[in-house]
């Protein structure tokens, strides 16, 4: 029985293999860039400021392909699992969840848990997936 864990934020992913040999931790860097909005024009004694044209659009666009390119290299790495638990902060672990449901089925269908998880060290994050999997 190979169980795994995963911890994830937008930045990176620890995945926990779990099976009879013991435990095992990979790391995955997710590669996307954050938009930082910083004033690049000169100086206006307005009250406006300087005015920086953003294309939004463009950027979220940018942004959706990089965390579908993460997702995919995460899959790769979880594919041949019996069980997955998947655990991180705000509603990432949830977005992973939908594109393993609706891109990777038969990944999705092996989803035993989403639950949210603080940021934590990699030996915190072995604790809670060897715990997790102990305890179900």
């Amino acid at each position: 029985m190979k169980n795994i864990g995963i911890w994830l934020d937008s930045k990176k992913a620890l995945i926990v293999t779990i099976n009879e040999n013991g435990d095992s931790l990979n790391k995955i860097d997710s590669q996307i860039d954050f938009y930082n909005r910083t004033s690049t024009g000169g100086s206006r004694v307005k009250w406006g400021g300087t005015q920086d044209i953003t294309d939004e659009q463009n950027y979220l666009e940018k942004e959706k392909q990089q965390f579908k390119k993460y997702f995919k290299e995460v899959a790769n790495a979880i594919s041949d699992c019996d069980a997955l638990a998947i655990f991180g902060p705000a509603d990432i672990n949830e977005k992973l969840k939908k594109e393993l449901e609706n891109n990777y089925p038969a990944i999705g269908r092996k989803i035993v848990a989403v639950e949210k998880a603080d940021s934590m060290t990699d030996n915190q994050t072995r604790a809670l997936i060897r715990d997790f999997f102990n305890n179900r």
